[in-house]
């Protein structure tokens, strides 16, 4: 018999790790929607692959699935008021993207301005994942800024920004084998 997971005790843990924060968005018939993302990452270079995590009973989760084709902003720490907006559930469909500065993928899916890069993919596989879908998606076109090099990161239901340090994954291990 499966042990039950302490709920308070899980999210806790989980909210231990630092991400970084995404804007995804679909466009389905002719409607855009979108939702932040900290469930986001690379999954392979060659071919090109991301994986975001969608909830299930999410708007959103119903567009993607039907679109096939979405874009991902990665947030850099101007977005904070974009993220915090497209995190916010049952905000007006229509107008959602009339205060944020946006522009439009090759492939005409929304991408938020206030990003240090860009996606767009196409639905590759899909797997369950409980109360939300795990996307995979092809990306099939890439582009990034170079003006800024804040990301806008997220731990602990708070946003926050990035320290760095002189040591790179290049210069902390001094080892040899």
């Amino acid at each position: 018999m499966e042990k039950s997971v302490d709920q308070a005790a899980f999210r806790g843990a989980l909210s231990r790790f630092a991400s970084g924060v995404t804007v995804v968005s679909t466009v389905q018939d002719g409607v855009d929607h979108a939702m932040t993302a900290s469930a986001f990452t690379s999954v392979s270079l060659i071919p090109p692959l991301v994986l975001v995590c969608s909830n299930k009973g999410s708007r959103f989760h119903d567009a993607v699935l039907q679109s096939r084709r979405w874009g991902v902003s990665i947030l850099n720490e101007h977005g904070r008021e974009a993220s915090a907006w497209f995190a916010h559930r049952g905000r007006p469909l229509d107008t959602q993207f009339a205060d944020i500065a946006h522009h439009r993928s090759p492939g005409g899916v929304a991408l938020l301005d206030d990003a240090l890069a860009w996606l767009e993919c196409e639905t590759e596989a899909e797997h369950d994942g409980g109360d939300h879908l795990i996307l995979v998606g092809r990306v099939v076109w890439a582009d990034y800024q170079s003006e800024t090099d804040d990301p806008l990161l997220y731990y602990r239901s708070h946003y926050g920004s990035i320290v760095r340090q002189d040591e790179s994954e290049k210069t902390a291990y001094r080892g040899g084998r």
